[in-house]
């Protein structure tokens, strides 16, 4: 996979590493429906919890974005 600048949604970094939703979460320590949330971007981590997400997607925190895959349909650009 081609990394761009702009770096990678949550739900792209997990599913480089191959892995499910179940399998990170429990990697990361947190339930399946809180990475949900974050990779829906509903909710955020906290710093602990980044730090986490980035030992198990080997991934520094600036690459990742918190939004959801649709973020640019569902903003109004002016």
């Amino acid at each position: 996979m081609r990394e761009t600048k702009a770096g990678f949604t949550l739900k792209t970094a997990r599913e480089r590493k191959g892995l499910t939703q179940e399998s990170a979460a429990k990697l990361i320590g947190i339930s399946v429906d809180t990475l949900g949330n974050y990779e829906r971007g509903k909710s955020y981590p906290d710093i602990p919890v980044l730090r986490k997400i980035e030992e198990t997607y080997e991934i520094p925190y600036e690459r990742l974005i918190f939004l959801p895959m649709d973020y640019d349909k569902t903003v109004n650009i002016i």
